[in-house]
């Protein structure tokens, strides 16, 4: 089992993430991520798709992708030839005994304390998948009350 990243520039109109997304489970494929969003071309949308399966299947993906009417453009984001990132916000149970440490974790990741109250706090974290895995494990031994990820987005280097 492999896994790509694929950044697809499709048509910014209503009804591609359906089209695009039902392509994937027409087929039974599996989504890991995805995130869409406007270029600086208004007329487009990058959306970067995270997907997993044996070579043939990825493969397949690619080209049943490519005979959609919306998709102008697909680029594998290669490790090493792309940066990819995603965001995390995590909001950890904090009381104020806990919070030195909560903090000390987000600053060994150049996370930021987005928010603070008198039971929690809130952190922000971007980075690669693997850099947001890490840190949520050092905060194992602390109560995460809410957790959301973005997926992953990128770009081509150069």
């Amino acid at each position: 089992m492999g896994n790509i990243v694929l950044s697809l520039l499709v048509d910014n109109t209503s009804g591609v993430l359906s089209r695009v997304s039902g392509l994937f489970s027409r087929r039974g494929y599996n989504i890991d991520s995805v995130t869409v969003g406007e270029t600086e071309n208004p007329a487009y949308s990058r959306m970067t798709v995270a997907v997993s399966g044996d070579e043939a299947s990825l493969i397949q993906i690619k080209k049943q992708l490519n005979k959609l009417e919306d998709v102008v453009d697909i680029v594998e984001l290669e490790p090493g030839k792309s940066v990819c990132r995603e965001l995390v916000l995590v909001k950890v149970k904090a009381n104020p005994s806990e919070r030195k440490d909560i903090i000390s974790v987000a600053d060994i990741f150049r996370a930021n304390i987005v928010d603070v109250s008198k039971d929690s706090v809130i952190i922000e974290l971007t980075g690669t998948t693997t850099k947001c895995e890490a840190f949520l494990r050092l905060l194992d031994g602390h109560e995460i009350v809410e957790l959301v990820r973005t997926g992953l987005t990128g770009l081509i280097r150069g």
